[in-house]
């Protein structure tokens, strides 16, 4: 954390030799839901590979680059790819686009991710409005010395996703009519999914999603004064007393399938804006 500051402005330095572009809404995009991108009408696109500091996206689906230009009207840079405490990054290195993304001039992150459902009112293809969120990663990546430029030491997460753009995402949807619900997303470490007395407790303790991203990132967005809409696909049923074996090709293949819908409703939301 020593040392974040200046490698934030390397990264932005880096991305300005490329464009003088500036965001207002950051979108990082989970797991079969990278098309979005596709749709944005592009100043630059930059890997992630020529961004100083920046990670390597190392599984699959994530694409690893950064796109930046105009989606339904707006000043967007999108994350096409993002990254994991499983594949070996620390948290801060999970969080560390977020910190770029605000220094380049967003105010707004939306972020999404395909996840497991563990409430028995949600279904593979829903989508789910985050309204909160349960750290079950032991750690946050906000542990260390704090540096004032990015942030206050005690950052209070009681409104980490903001109401405004819940509803307002609701009202999108229900103009478009997107069945969407909401609830919590609750995070584990991965890479291997959850037995079914994790499923258990989880449901106990109330989550109504389980996945393995998203909450480092929101950590860093509401400690840097983001405002913040999450939004969760889910893949697979986490019923306990119904487990079945999991296919990763179905996972995405259902992130696929509601990739569309999903779409639609952030093209909604950024019209709205």
């Amino acid at each position: 954390m020593d040392k974040i500051f200046d490698c934030i402005s390397q990264s932005v330095a880096a991305i300005r030799e490329r464009t003088p572009f500036t965001p207002e809404i950051g979108i990082i995009l989970g797991t079969g839901l990278g098309k979005l991108a596709d749709r944005v009408q592009r100043e630059a696109e930059i890997s992630y590979g020529d961004i100083p500091h920046f990670p390597l996206s190392t599984v699959e689906t994530h694409t690893g680059k950064l796109i930046l230009g105009l989606l339904s009207g707006k000043k967007v840079a999108v994350m096409q790819g993002r990254f994991h405490f499983y594949e070996g990054y620390t948290l801060q290195q999970v969080t560390y686009p977020v910190r770029v993304l605000k220094t380049l001039g967003i105010q707004t992150l939306i972020v999404s991710n395909a996840c497991g459902g563990i409430s028995r009112d949600l279904d593979p293809g829903d989508i789910m409005l985050i309204t909160d969120h349960i750290n079950l990663l032991g750690q946050t990546p906000l542990i260390g010395k704090n540096d004032n430029r990015l942030g206050p030491r005690f950052p209070d997460m009681f409104n980490a996703y903001t109401k405004d753009l819940i509803r307002l995402a609701e009202q999108v949807a229900a103009h478009k009519r997107i069945s969407v619900r909401k609830g919590v997303y609750a995070i584990m470490s991965g890479p291997c999914l959850e037995t079914a007395a994790e499923y258990r407790m989880l449901r106990v303790i109330g989550a109504d999603v389980v996945g393995m991203s998203t909450v480092p990132e929101v950590t860093v967005a509401v400690h840097c004064g983001l405002q913040v809409l999450g939004l969760s696909v889910i893949t697979d049923k986490c019923d306990p007393d119904t487990l079945k074996p999991v296919d990763i090709q179905e996972i995405i293949r259902r992130a696929n399938e509601a990739e569309p819908r999903l779409v639609s409703l952030v093209e909604g939301v950024l019209e709205k804006l």
